[in-house]
């Protein structure tokens, strides 16, 4: 594998969150926990990533980023926060999703996203090719249970949706496959932490 790129084996599930993370916040740690629990998953993987084409204004540093996302996370041995899609080159989850796929054979990925990112899935970037490549658990959020529940891609993949009894078995088949789990609820917000001046930007 190449030198600062995390370390996978082939059968293992490894969950991938990707985001700007600015900042980290303790509502990430709690939906990374959660993830690693109902998916039964290896380990998850935070991709910092360089910047989100959704947003209008660039992150704080991405180095800076990173540190702050380590520190949150305590040194917990099964969550990896790394800076991969910016080795890698990529801006586009559907991009970075293909790279992995060759640089990790035999891996099973899962893509976690909130409930909030579900609603606005079908704007992203070669969408239907993310959801037709890797299994997807989407973890509630407050204020977008319903939304995400009822949200554009929801609908048109509704017979890939397993039951939320069955997200153990996330990873254990092939994509199109996804699962919407209710987890204990976090208000913290990234934007409302920058809001507050709690979180220096460079």
């Amino acid at each position: 594998m190449k030198q600062g790129f995390p370390i996978a084996m082939p059968g293992q599930k490894i969950g991938l969150l990707g985001g700007s993370f600015d900042p980290a916040h303790q509502g990430h740690a709690l939906i990374t926990r959660e993830a690693l629990r109902r998916f039964a998953l290896d380990r998850v993987w935070w991709m910092v990533s360089p910047g989100n084409p959704l947003k209008a204004h660039g992150p704080a540093p991405l180095a800076q980023r990173v540190e702050y996302a380590r520190k949150i996370l305590h040194g917990d041995p099964r969550v990896v926060v790394s800076d991969i899609e910016a080795r890698l080159g990529t801006r586009f989850t559907a991009d970075t999703l293909s790279q992995l796929r060759g640089l990790y054979p035999g891996v099973r990925f899962v893509w976690l996203m909130g409930a909030d990112n579900l609603v606005q899935f079908d704007r992203w970037d070669h969408w239907h090719d993310i959801i037709e490549t890797v299994p997807i658990g989407v973890l509630a959020r407050p204020g977008w249970r319903m939304k995400g529940r009822h949200a554009r891609a929801a609908r048109i993949y509704a017979q890939a949706e397993l039951p939320p009894s069955q997200s153990f078995r996330l990873a254990d088949g092939p994509a199109p496959r996804w699962c919407f789990i209710n987890i204990p609820m976090s208000g913290q917000s990234s934007t409302e932490i920058r809001k507050r001046g709690d979180w220096r930007v460079g």
